[in-house]
This record gives C-alpha cells, structure tokens and sequence, in this order.
C-alpha cells in the first residue's frame, strides 16, 4: 500500500493495480467541495491512461456518510460576496461527472451511508455502484430551490416506469433494495461485509470479486407503490400530477401530495421538464442542459432563499417566488433552458 496525498479532505492509496479513493470530511457527511472535485478528477485522468492501474474504489470515511452532496453553503456564501464560483463549480463539476460516466476503466462506488445531491454524482454515474444496508439516496434539490442536477436528468430518466420523475419532483429518500429496484445500484453488500470485498478488490483489481461477495437486499418498499407511482407521475405536467394524487386517495398518496406543494414551485416545473427531455438526450446533451439549467438558477433567488431556509437561518419556511405553481408560466421555464451562447458547457479538454 502506498499513500499518493492524505490530507483533510481526500486521499488516495494504491494497493497493486487499485487504486482506492476516500472522500475524507466524515464531520461534513464528505460533502464536496470544489478542490476535491478537481484533486478527483486529476487522479481520474491519469489513471485513466495508467497501465499499473486496473480499477478505482470511492469510499467515504466515517460511519454516517458515503457523500452527502456538494459543498452548497460555500455557494450561498460565495453568491453573497459577488464570487464567481458559482459559474466555475458547475462547470467544473458537470465535466468531472462526465469523467465518471465515461470512465475506461472499473470505477466501482462502495456506498455505505447518506448519498445525496454531488454524492449521487460522484457515484450513481459510475459503472458500478455498490450499496449496503445502511446507503440512504435521495436528491432533494427541489426542496432548495433548485433541481437535480449532476446527471439525474439522464439517471433518474433511465428508471423504470416514472420511478425517476418521482424520486426527482418529491426528493424521497430511498434504501438499499429500492436502489436495486430503480437501477441506481448494481449490487449490494452488507456493511459487515465491506472490508472482505475491499481485501477482495486489492487482490484482483477488478469487477469479479463482487458476484461472490454480494447478496440479495430483499424486498423493495417501492414496489408497493409502483403502480400509483406510475399512473401519477406519468402525467403531463406537475398540476396534472397532483391532482392524480389527490384523487387516488389513501395515506401515502395524500403524503407524497403534500410534500410535492412543500417544494419550490418553478423547481418542480422546471425538474419535470428537465426529466423529460433528459429520456431522449445522450449524458454529454444531459449536462450541457443542466449547466443552463443552473447557470439560470445561480441568477435567480429560490436557491440562495432555500439554502437559507434549510442550512442557514433553519426555520424551514422558504419564501418561494413565484411561491404557487399555478402562478409559474411556461415562459419562465422556457427561460430557464435558454442556452448560455459562449458560456455554454462544453468537453473540450
């Protein structure tokens, strides 16, 4: 084993031909900050042409997070200083996530804890995504004023039936066997079982060793609802979505129409467009949209009023704007996909 950088946010160890990569701010849920980002996606491009290196691990450390998500306070901050982070994290996070989706090589996510937001990113657009019991998922952009972004509008559009658009309009948090029954997880272990597969993987630095050491989640909690899910979140449009909800009655319809009215209205309209033309675009098309996406929402006020909401002040009582779905036209959502002309993302190395 040899140590290549160990410092306090992230480190890298090579162990023969894998190298294995540990997110390293347990006290912050490993939430990424733009230095990780391009520390990560460094290492990605020269293992990527690297003969000595055979696959790549990502870890977090600690016991409670595999990654919860990107360093988005930084961002309310940096809005508010005049920064122009806010334009280079996304354009720098959208290309890395793209490094990730495109990756030669086993890139292999061992996610055990909180997933959320950039850690989805980081992780679900790898080839193979490895869950426990303890992995919680959720991409609760929509609950901050924003939409879910670092690929889940090619992702969460890939899910079976309207699974995706349901997980990306409500933010609903998701375990081990729903992330198996969505296809946003390839494989499961148990937590106990982790230090096996990882001795396993330093041994043969490949994807072989997890078809013996994997098992079975068992039953997926969604499957329950998988009809309503689709019959509901298969509608038109979001009105027309909670309407479906508020007819089909019962506990968990009423509850999942209630969450849906709690998020930011231009959000959601903009996130069920987003997931819909996410279905026909290629990953490449699918960020470029989304770097419009928030560019347009870095200008506007429903993220920063959200982060302050929920990480700031904490009273969690967004003042949305426009604050009523019926009151959000479609041309502001048209507005939001406008394309950004020479600012537009592009992967030109």
């Amino acid at each position: 084993m040899q140590d290549i950088v160990n410092n306090a946010d992230i480190f890298a160890e090579m162990h023969g031909g894998l190298a294995r990569v540990v997110l390293n701010r347990p006290k912050a849920l490993n939430a990424l900050t733009l230095a990780m980002i391009h520390q990560l996606d460094r290492w990605l491009a020269a293992w990527a042409s690297d003969p000595a290196i055979a696959a790549v691990v990502l870890a977090g450390a600690g016991d409670r997070a595999f990654c919860a998500g990107g360093d988005i306070r930084s961002l309310y901050d940096a809005k508010l200083s005049g920064d122009r982070v806010t334009e280079i994290f996304f354009f720098d996070e959208y290309r890395f996530n793209r490094r990730i989706h495109r990756y030669p090589k086993p890139y292999i996510s061992l996610i055990d804890g909180i997933v959320m937001g950039g850690g989805v990113g980081v992780s679900i657009n790898g080839r193979t995504r490895v869950v426990t019991e303890r992995a919680l998922l959720a991409m609760p952009e929509t609950g901050i004023g924003f939409f879910p972004d670092v690929g889940g509008s090619y992702f969460l559009s890939r899910c079976p039936g309207a699974i995706g658009m349901y997980l990306a309009l409500t933010g609903a948090r998701i375990k081990a066997a729903d992330l198996i029954y969505a296809g946003l997880a390839t494989h499961y272990a148990p937590h106990a079982r982790l230090d096996e597969l990882a001795a396993a993987l330093e041994r043969d630095p490949s994807e072989r060793p997890l078809a013996a050491l994997t098992d079975n989640p068992g039953a997926a909690p969604l499957a329950a609802h998988r009809a309503m899910i689709d019959r509901c979140f298969a509608a038109d449009s979001v009105e027309a979505i909670v309407d479906a909800l508020a007819r089909a009655g019962g506990e968990w319809a009423a509850a999942t129409r209630a969450t849906l009215l709690h998020k930011a209205p231009l959000s959601l309209k903009v996130t069920h467009r987003q997931i819909r033309t996410g279905a026909r675009l290629d990953f490449e098309d699918c960020m470029a949209m989304e770097y419009r996406l928030s560019q347009h929402f870095m200008a506007a006020s429903d993220f920063f009023e959200g982060v302050r909401a929920v990480l700031v002040d904490k009273d969690n009582q967004p003042q949305w704007r426009p604050d009523r779905l019926e009151a959000v036209s479609e041309a502001m959502v048209e507005a939001c996909f406008a394309p950004l002309g020479a600012r537009d993302l592009t992967f030109v190395e």
